[in-house]
């Protein structure tokens, strides 16, 4: 988590901390004083960056509803640069999402306001959320992948967000290739990386329609979904060795799709390392939250900027 300002809040301390998820389709504005519960809640949607962001900066204030704001939470879509100390810093790297590449998000919804504004990408706060009052609350080490147009990726491991030099990009890790899959990577930078191999774009490529009117092919996408996807969460822990995945998206409707996910790590991993696959681990399951948890996560980032810390959710 980065935070735009270092200053903490001067505004009533009843006030309200606002969270924006910034999505591919649809931007989720909302508002809450912490916890579960949402007070307000605004949907924009996606089109281009000016007409946007705009129409975001507008909903911040009509969730306050005249209330102050102690903090902004923002969860963006990726790539995003959350290198504090880059002169990038907030703005969306290079994507295929049409006019998004080059925009400082933080720049812009920063603008004129006197109260901390944090950011972070969509699965991370996904992830705090779910961590924090979702499906993984009893687990120490969370990783969260969110399937649907692309596939993004989050991990809470050792009481804090993993990042690195920039944040993790889970749906690019590179995955075999099925031996009777001639499917061409929907990913434009790789020809066999998880989101090329099992996003709903690639699946409505390979099948000709999407997840949700696959029809008598439902059973045979959801277990060509389930060996990649097995093969990505192979590969993801043996770098962070993690106690639960939760998927999330549109592609985890797909029906038995995490039960088929969790029949095939064995073979994924081939049983090796042997942690956390000892004991029939890590557990594979829907998220708790559904399409909440990456908007509770924002608001959870914008309390996090009043604590100063992005440790131990709750």
């Amino acid at each position: 988590m980065s935070s735009k300002q270092g200053k903490m809040p001067t505004s009533d301390p009843s006030g309200l901390y606002v969270g924006v998820e910034l999505g591919g389709t649809k931007m989720v504005i909302a508002s809450g004083t912490g916890g579960r519960s949402i007070a307000a809640r605004e949907e924009v949607r996606t089109t281009d960056p000016d007409r946007t962001l705009h129409d975001v900066r507008a909903a911040i204030g009509t969730v306050a509803n005249g209330r102050s704001i102690r903090a902004i939470g923002l969860a963006s879509f990726g790539p995003i640069d959350l290198r504090t100390r880059s002169g990038r810093y907030g703005e969306i790297l290079n994507t295929p999402k049409p006019g998004w590449s080059g925009v400082n998000i933080l720049d812009t919804i920063s603008l004129g306001r006197d109260v901390p504004v944090v950011i972070d990408t969509d699965v991370n706060a996904a992830v705090i959320a779910e961590k924090t009052w979702g499906a993984g609350r009893e687990y120490d080490d969370v990783a969260y992948l969110t399937v649907g147009t692309g596939v993004g990726g989050g991990i809470w491991a050792n009481g804090r967000l993993v990042h690195g030099a920039n944040h993790p990009e889970i749906g690019h890790i590179r995955v075999p290739r099925q031996s009777e899959d001639n499917h061409v990577s929907s990913c434009p930078f790789h020809e066999d990386c998880l989101e090329g191999m099992a996003s709903g774009t690639a699946v409505r490529e390979r099948w000709g329609s999407g997840a949700e009117t696959l029809g008598h092919l439902t059973v045979e996408a959801t277990r060509l979904e389930a060996w990649y996807l097995a093969r990505g969460i192979a590969g993801m822990c043996s770098v962070v060795p993690i106690d639960i995945v939760i998927i999330g998206g549109g592609l985890s409707k797909l029906p038995g799709l995490h039960a088929e996910v969790a029949m095939a790590l064995d073979d994924a991993s081939g049983l090796y390392p042997p942690v956390p696959f000892a004991e029939g681990g890590p557990v594979i399951t829907r998220p708790v939250l559904g399409d909440d948890a990456g908007v509770l996560g924002a608001i959870e980032l914008a309390r996090f900027a009043t604590r100063g810390s992005a440790e131990t959710p709750g």
